[in-house]
């Protein structure tokens, strides 16, 4: 009798799920998660992402046990584990979906270099992204690093199809498991109102986004208020969906719907992105650690040092908190503290205000939102603070720097966003909002904390030096 391991990592479905229909096709199948063992703190994960991990595995152990399985879990380092899981189920066969950050790429070469010793197979597969690493390169073989010549050669390839849903699992009887993580598991408790985790959640917010929403995507996208994105980055993080299904599905909307076929593509676009950080990720590893433009490594940011030596200052902590004076700036930062969520245009907004007017560096961004964020990638994100740091891969212009005071009027006009993340500021003119106010907008509300025209003179200088 042949007897596979199935790694679950960042693929917590049993729909569509490449490695896990390889595996399927042993006699008996052990499907495995394994549970990091830091504790109390961790400058790349916190409560919130940990607390949707608990809810998505709790979802993937009913749905495997609906199938005739039981989902094992066990703890401490994946090659170490992995082995004694090898020699307690007879296994024959180790399978995973790759992982798109260099941390699950070292892990998965000890796996690799464990398996060979064991004379176990290992099956790594493509799950993550619709091209993935070295699929789509210029025409000398080199990354791109401008997204849109990469969007177009990415959008002439060939879609892999969605695969079959798992119908049954026969798992050995006689294996031990520890028990379902909890919050706790980590020294941590709930501390924000995140999103339904799970497969079938996540299928819920698909559909709800397909009936309507994403046929108006192009038009609303950028309105946070309007709450009319997909609120999937969650699910494509944890992979409670399929990339694969969630294209395929909008190509099938996009045919049905030629006259909003654009707002479909400008939709797709944003997988686009995704796919574009993990790639830069993938060649660029050392974007972790210092700006991808080397010129830009000598810029003299505040707090220049790393997030995990020392906490960043008060001007940080204030961004942080939601208390800049800069309304459209805190309702994000407090959306954030909330729900573990922030919109796509205020996560640019905030990040800006935080690399261009306080001038701080954008590492200790990026660890925070890693730390807050439900959906935090390591490649989107990185990408995305470099973005509007002005410092990655397409970044934006170091002259492009966004006026807070504009961009909510251009965004959130009538002020409902900002007045349900701010509540003190619910009855305050909206056209108040939208400029530097001479006097407290409200009682207990801050005067802003920067003057945004001498900052952004700053900035440029910064950039010039």
């Amino acid at each position: 009798m042949s007897v596979a391991i199935h790694w679950f990592r960042r693929d917590l479905r049993l729909t569509d799920n490449s490695a896990l229909n390889a595996a399927a096709r042993r006699d008996q199948l052990v499907p495995v998660y394994l549970v990091s063992d830091w504790r109390d703190s961790h400058e790349w994960c916190g409560a919130p992402r940990q607390e949707f991990l608990c809810g998505c595995l709790a979802s993937l152990a009913r749905n495997i046990e609906h199938k005739g399985g039981r989902l094992i879990i066990r703890s401490g380092r994946a090659d170490e584990a992995l082995e004694r899981l090898v020699r307690e189920s007879g296994a024959t066969a180790i399978t995973f979906n790759r992982d798109p950050d260099p941390f699950g790429r070292a892990m998965e070469a000890k796996v690799a270099a464990m398996a060979e010793r064991l004379g176990v197979e290992v099956i790594a597969c493509k799950d993550h992204a619709l091209h993935e690493r070295d699929e789509v390169l210029t025409g000398s073989g080199s990354p791109f690093r401008v997204f849109t010549p990469y969007a177009r050669a990415w959008t002439k390839l060939d879609k892999p199809a969605p695969g079959r849903a798992l119908a049954r699992l026969s798992v050995p009887e006689h294996l031990q498991s520890e028990p379902l993580p909890r919050l706790a598991t980590w020294g941590l408790r709930p501390d924000a109102q995140i999103i339904e985790p799970g497969e079938a959640a996540a299928r819920k917010r698909f559909e709800r986004f397909l009936d309507g929403p994403v046929l108006d995507y192009a038009a609303l996208r950028d309105i946070p208020a309007a709450e009319s994105t997909s609120r999937l980055s969650q699910d494509l993080r944890f992979g409670t969906l399929s990339i694969r299904e969630v294209h395929a599905r909008c190509m099938e909307v996009a045919a049905k719907n030629p006259v909003r076929r654009r707002s479909i593509e400008i939709f797709v676009n944003e997988l686009i992105w995704r796919e574009f950080y993990m790639q830069a990720l993938w060649f660029h590893p050392e974007v972790l650690a210092h700006e991808m433009q080397e010129p830009c490594r000598q810029l003299a940011w505040r707090d220049h040092w790393r997030p995990e030596e020392r906490p960043a200052g008060e001007a940080f902590q204030r961004w942080c908190r939601g208390e800049t004076g800069f309304p459209i700036v805190d309702a994000g930062m407090r959306q954030l503290d909330a729900t573990g969520f922030m919109h796509n245009r205020v996560r640019m907004i905030v990040a800006m205000f935080l690399t261009k007017d306080l001038h701080v560096w954008w590492m200790h961004g990026e660890s925070w939102f890693m730390r807050r964020l439900v959906d935090g990638e390591i490649a989107s994100n990185n990408g995305g603070w470099q973005w509007s740091a002005s410092t990655g891969t397409d970044a934006a212009p170091y002259f492009r720097i966004q006026n807070p005071w504009s961009q909510s009027k251009r965004f959130d006009p009538d002020g409902d966003y900002i007045k349900r993340w701010v509540p003190e500021l619910r009855d305050v003119p909206t056209a108040q909002m939208h400029g530097p106010p001479e006097r407290p907008l409200a009682k207990g509300y801050p005067l802003p904390m920067v003057d945004h025209a001498a900052e952004r003179e700053a900035a440029l200088e910064m950039f010039r030096r």
